[in-house]
């Protein structure tokens, strides 16, 4: 019995032999200039690389994330465009029913009631319809009926208030869409005055 106590207790472990030894921990100093401290924190170098990192300390990480800003130097076109493929993860989008505007899916939906049919006659008719310059002015305005003069007045004062030239520094764009927004007052305005669309 000691023969075989004493023949376990000094056979080596399997990890001595086959194991590769542990690594070492490494140790990787802070990015900010002149910090001595250890880099335990990652933060994305910039928006066009944000797989590439800055190391560092929890006192310099909270620094960078406070001034980071990723939608530095951009309009608000682009950032509105920013946000909404965010919303699908950067990934492109089309329609259902259809894969990258080139091929639609080929099964087929068992409707006996024909109701899908006819809501989409109904989109088409409505599509080939012309829009009268009353109705344009109310997509503008993102308006619905029944129009009275509070109402279009209340909604211009909003939209001139968000879109005026001196509030968005200037913008082309803010400009554009101020010029729209006066034509399509004008010419409801211009409607109700002349009772040609319905007040009630």
């Amino acid at each position: 019995m000691a023969d075989v106590m004493k023949a376990t207790s000094t056979r080596k472990s399997w990890r001595t032999t086959f194991a590769p030894p542990d690594p070492q921990p490494t140790t990787r100093h802070c990015d900010h200039p002149g910090c001595p401290h250890d880099a335990e924190y990652r933060a994305p170098q910039a928006r066009d690389r944000l797989n590439d990192y800055y190391w560092f300390c929890l006192d310099h990480v909270r620094q960078y994330n406070l001034a980071w800003n990723y939608y530095a130097g951009m309009g608000p076109e682009e950032i509105e465009a920013e946000t909404r493929k965010d919303a699908t993860w950067q990934r492109p989008t089309w329609p259902l029913g259809m894969q990258g505007n080139k091929r639609h899916f080929t099964f087929t939906i068992h409707d006996p009631f024909d109701v899908l049919d006819k809501e989409a006659e109904e989109r088409h008719a409505k599509a080939r319809a012309p829009a009268t310059p009353e109705e344009e002015a109310m997509k503008v305005l993102d308006l619905t009926g029944p129009l009275t003069h509070e109402i279009l007045r209340a909604r211009y004062k909003l939209l001139v208030k968000r879109h005026h030239p001196d509030t968005n520094n200037g913008d082309k764009g803010a400009e554009e869409r101020f010029k729209r927004i006066n034509q399509a007052y004008n010419t409801l305005k211009s409607s109700l005055a002349s009772g040609q669309m319905d007040s009630d």
